[in-house]
């Protein structure tokens, strides 16, 4: 999982302008940072799924595609392979257009 991380620029800024104000507002600034990390922390981004249906799906019929087309090329020839490949694309394409 990805994490944010505070700007470098805004945090140099941040320091610099602490040094400044002087030791009179450490506990505001203490306060500025901590709602920045915590506004930070709170905007995750959504976890990515590793495997989605669709593509386990597309190599699941493209797995299943190699021993019906040597059958089909066995059996029916150029015809019979077509018919094949023909169904595999359609059924991709079905569910593609489903999600």
């Amino acid at each position: 999982m990805t994490t944010a991380r505070l700007p470098h620029d805004e945090l140099a800024a941040a320091m610099a302008a602490r040094r400044e104000l002087g030791p009179d507002y450490d506990a505001a600034f203490a306060q500025a940072i901590a709602d920045r990390v915590q506004e930070l922390a709170t905007v995750r981004p959504a976890p990515r799924r590793l495997l989605d249906a669709g593509f386990v799906l597309a190599v699941l019929s493209l797995a299943a595609a190699i021993p019906l087309s040597a059958i089909a090329a066995v059996q029916a020839g150029l015809p019979g392979l077509a018919v094949v490949w023909t169904g595999v694309v359609l059924f991709n394409a079905v569910h593609a257009r489903r999600t």
